[in-house]
């Protein structure tokens, strides 16, 4: 009996040895794109005070970011849901897994592909500046020298200001804002002389208000685009390829180019790879 009651033990422990790995393979194997699948929803987190990308209208979410995301929740078969927070408080989201990506969309630079894990572009996000309309004091980039300007805290659009002013003879003072469309009624009121943001962004605020801004041109930052992104880790990676993959497909057929006519007013360069960020 005893002998046969050690062989009894042995099998047990084998058994229960042979189960833990397996259930360990499986939680391994369950990444970001199986959970999302499992779940039948990519959760999103984003700032919905960035037209055209996220904005509120008659208290609803619109923008480019719902259209794109419906199309590719399509192609991975899952619903997509969103969470609106203040952007500062979106990449500290990512980080501590409230949801699956940001929809911010963010820039991509050099410090944040060392951070996050980006999808393909989607979009230009070259910084440029917007004026009251009536502003001929400021007829191109430089003309911010002794005045105030403001941008998003926290954002890669306020660290390509400072990278810019940084070169003016004499810097202008700098105001940073949470809230973009705050920014751009301190603008409109004249408490400071103009806003920086991406060529999109503010491209798409002065066609709605044509009246009371205008663009600076030429752009003053390097050429950049916008993408979104997630977790830099091997559980994130298949979701970012499956995104990928639909953003090529979307590419391909024509759907993207679309998607930004609507929103931007023009068709934009979105490589299907990975460009090499300038800073």
């Amino acid at each position: 009996m005893g002998i046969f009651a050690g062989w009894k033990c042995r099998l047990a422990v084998v058994a229960w040895c042979a189960s833990a790995a397996l259930a360990s393979v499986s939680a391994h194997a369950e990444d970001q794109l199986a959970k999302v699948k499992k779940a039948g929803e990519l959760v999103v987190g984003t700032e919905m005070q960035f037209a055209p990308f996220d904005f509120l209208e008659n208290g609803q979410q619109a923008g480019f970011n719902k259209d794109l995301f419906a199309e590719v929740g399509k192609e991975l078969g899952v619903k997509v849901r969103f969470i609106d927070l203040p952007w500062p408080s979106v990449l500290p989201g990512l980080e501590a897994g409230k949801f699956d990506m940001v929809g911010g969309p963010l820039t991509v630079t050099k410090a944040r592909m060392e951070r996050y894990t980006y999808t393909l572009p989607v979009a230009d996000a070259t910084d440029a500046l917007l004026k009251r309309a009536n502003d001929t004091s400021i007829k191109q980039s430089s003309d911010i020298v002794g005045k105030t300007v403001g941008a998003g805290k926290g954002s890669a659009q306020l660290d390509q200001l400072k990278a810019y002013i940084a070169t003016l003879p004499k810097q202008p003072e700098v105001r940073e804002y949470v809230d973009n469309n705050q920014a751009y009624a301190d603008l409109a009121a004249g408490r400071i002389a103009a806003v920086a943001n991406s060529m999109t962004n503010i491209a798409y605020v002065a066609k709605q208000r044509p009246e009371t801004f205008a663009v600076v041109t030429p752009p003053f930052g390097a050429k950049v685009y916008f993408a979104y992104c997630l977790r830099k880790d091997a559980d994130s990676k298949p979701l970012a390829d499956a995104f990928n993959a639909a953003l090529v497909k979307m590419h391909n057929d024509g759907r993207l180019a679309a998607l930004q006519k609507k929103w931007f007013g023009v068709a934009m360069d979105a490589p299907t790879t990975m460009p090499t960020p300038n800073y």
